[in-house]
């Protein structure tokens, strides 16, 4: 028999860091380890993920040998930047002379940054002029930064995006003398001088802290005979090797948000929806669009950086959010929760230990409002009612839901303050989860605003161990789908274990060609592979913002060990029942417009518009869109069809014409060229990329309809 091939993925959360193993055949999770989070650990939070992995491994009867893959995501970036835990920073500023020279000294001189919380990244200055560069000069010039008190280096060349050579030789100089150097040009390639040294000082201050967690959590695997590779979890959903986060630290912020949104993202296989992760203390919301995270620039302490991140807004309102009330109503839930109040859920305390409690209100933390609930029990110890409280009386949680808890403990504790508020314990719990959902519905309704999604095609998709106590109310008050997957509470940790690598370049390109985009795709390729990502598992797409004159290309593929599907492969009724149950309307209604064996393209008819599906050979939906095109050809007739389903795709509705976005389907290969808005550009990067395709062999187009 076999061996097994097990991935482990090691979530960090506030409460708790998690790890689950899963069979790279099956997919099924096999094991499972949890530990409470070692924020106050000497080793940081990596003390916690290596006890979860040992506990998963031991309890499991795991062997070192079977694991193919580990990665882990990481609160320490994000934790370093708002403790203010960071190191002084030395700029190296680099020009040529005149103008350039006399702009790029005051562009590389950045003041002390603030975090946000009161805390600042201090920074040293020096600006040499590239013809007073050399071998010999350059130790003195970052020893010089070094003795006024800076232990990082950062080297930034006006225009360096362009040609690293002096970037490379201070930090050749700083490697030297023993000092962590960041170039500014390793973490972006956009122009903004700027910008561009701000985010590559926020990177190299968390370069100490974040080299001695991740050397400490590299021995420890190692030491427990693990010989893969060790990958950490990015910002913006993907992973890299341990050794590029040794250099690139700072994108590894927010990859707890991350991984549970690619957990969704892989196990669901979700394709358009609000995501949304509800813990005891906070909920993350964020969006999946067309299959892929939305991702967005961070901003740290009010400054716009260029570290692509998910875009994740953060709420104090989740599961174990406590209730504030006074005589006659309910005034609000949250942010406090039960975990920082250090009490328990009265849903989850024995009905026996409610008999005979009273109700009074409490300040859990100084500065908080003196109105918070709390219940005493006749033994002493305090226990508060929560959300989850609130869900459980009104029995609005599934069997097997993660917070499913006492009913008959949930409605003392709400008969009690139920008499305080007035109403009945029914009435009270909704209330409760009203409060709650105020605050969400006005940030899912600004994300569908924000990134477009057509309302029908809004699935609200909830992770977390909290996640059937606010979804529900959520998405029946706003009318919506829902779904809840199984393991939702470890669904952070999955999405660790099943990542992709993702590498992103951008550049400032005015006007690009078709050559400039694909050679900005073999860019993004080269780095995926550099980051552990098999060839031919990358798929790449291209975003062109014409009034930023920035093109990105960002490439995603799987790891060497991921060989098999995430799924079983789906005939072509299952795709068309998927694509119909994604349209939200009977299979009978549908119809399939085209396939090939490997990816089926599906449409119908619907209040004048054809919405379209392209579903790939593991059942998931590559693209979504409310109107589209879709015809079969062949690389040899490629313009002519382009050219013709262009103008019907294209909206003349209004003053302006709205070019249509661009899918073509080659063997299994989904190729997305819906962020480049020129007919030319298109049509050109389909034949490079093509290249080597027969010209008689057949090519789906889809192209969709935009609205303004």
């Amino acid at each position: 028999m076999a061996a097994r091939a097990v991935r482990i993925g090691i979530d960090v959360g506030g409460t708790h860091t998690k790890a689950v193993a899963i069979d790279n055949e099956t997919n099924e999770i096999v094991g499972k380890g949890s530990v409470m989070t070692t924020h106050h650990h000497e080793s940081g939070v990596a003390a916690g993920v290596v006890a979860a992995f040992h506990k998963c491994l031991a309890e499991h009867d795991i062997q070192p040998e079977e694991v193919i893959f580990i990665a882990h995501s990481t609160t320490q970036a994000t934790n370093a930047l708002l403790e203010g835990d960071v190191a002084r920073v030395g700029v190296v500023g680099i020009s040529g002379g005149l103008i350039e020279g006399f702009l790029a000294k005051r562009q590389t001189k950045i003041p002390p940054i603030d975090l946000g919380t009161g805390k600042f990244i201090e920074t040293d200055h020096v600006h040499v002029n590239i013809k007073d560069m050399s071998s010999e000069k350059l130790p003195a010039i970052v020893k010089g930064l070094l003795d006024s008190g800076s232990s990082v280096i950062v080297a930034s060349k006006a225009f360096g995006v362009d040609n690293m050579h002096e970037e490379r030789m201070v930090a050749d100089a700083a490697e030297r003398l023993g000092v962590p150097c960041t170039l500014a040009s390793d973490i972006t390639k956009l122009y903004g001088l700027t910008t561009r040294t701000r985010t590559a000082a926020l990177n190299a201050s968390i370069l100490p802290k974040m080299l001695d967690t991740a050397n400490s959590t590299e021995r420890s695997v190692r030491g427990a005979g693990i010989d893969v590779p060790l990958m950490i979890m990015r910002g913006d959903g993907g992973v890299m090797e341990i050794n590029e986060m040794k250099k690139r630290p700072i994108l590894t912020m927010l990859s707890g948000p991350a991984a549970s949104v690619i957990g969704a993202l892989m196990y669901l296989r979700a394709s358009n929806g609000i995501y949304f992760e509800v813990g005891g203390t906070s909920t993350n919301i964020g969006v999946i669009k067309n299959g892929r995270p939305a991702v967005d620039y961070s901003i740290i302490g009010g400054h716009r950086t260029y570290v692509n991140s998910l875009d994740v807004r953060v709420l104090g309102v989740a599961g174990g959010s406590m209730v504030r009330a006074k005589k006659g109503a309910v005034i609000d839930v949250g942010p406090r929760s039960a975990h920082i109040a250090g009490m328990g859920y009265a849903c989850f305390t024995a009905p026996e230990l409610l008999d005979g409690a009273t109700l009074y209100h409490v300040q859990p933390r100084k500065n908080d409002p003196s109105d918070y609930v709390a219940l005493r029990l006749t033994n002493g110890e305090s226990v508060t009612i929560t959300n989850t409280c609130a869900a459980n009386v009104l029995g609005i949680l599934g069997e097997n839901d993660y917070a499913r808890g006492n009913v008959e403990s949930s409605r003392k504790a709400m008969a009690l303050l139920a008499a305080e508020v007035g109403l009945s314990i029914e009435e009270t719990a909704r209330a409760i989860l009203q409060k709650g959902s105020e605050k969400i519905i006005p940030v899912i309704e600004d994300l569908i605003a924000k990134y477009k999604i057509e309302r029908e095609q809004v699935v609200l998709v909830g992770a977390g161990g909290g996640a059937g106590t606010l979804l529900t109310f959520t998405a029946n008050a706003m009318g919506f789908k829902y779904q809840i997957p199984e393991n939702a509470e470890v669904i952070s940790s999955i999405g660790v274990a099943l990542a992709m690598v993702r590498e992103m370049v951008e550049r400032t390109i005015p006007n690009p060609t078709a050559a400039d985009i694909a050679a900005l795709k073999k860019e993004a390729k080269e780095m995926a592979i550099n980051s552990g990502a098999v060839e031919d598992s990358i798929e790449i797409y291209v975003e062109i913002d014409d009034q930023a004159q920035r093109v990105t290309a960002i490439a995603m593929g799987s790891t060497e060990v991921k060989t098999t599907d995430l799924m079983k492969n789906c005939d072509r009724e299952e795709a068309v029942q998927i694509a119909a149950d994604s349209i939200g309307l009977d299979k009978e209604a549908t119809h399939l417009a085209a396939e090939n064996g490997l990816v089926y393209v599906v449409s119908a008819q619907r209040n004048g518009k054809q919405p379209v599906r392209v579903i790939d050979k593991k059942g998931f939906v590559k693209v979504q869109r409310a109107n589209g095109l879709v015809e079969t050809t062949t690389l040899e007739r490629i313009r002519e069809v382009l050219e013709k389903l262009w103008h019907g795709a294209s909206n003349f509705s209004s003053e302006i014409r709205i070019n249509p976005d661009v899918y073509v389907v080659a063997g299994s290969r989904v190729m997305d060229y819906s962020g480049i808005p020129e007919l030319a550009q298109v049509s050109g990067l389909i034949e490079a990329e093509l290249g080597d395709w027969s010209p008689s062999d057949p090519l789906i187009l889809v192209l969709a309809r935009n609205e303004l």
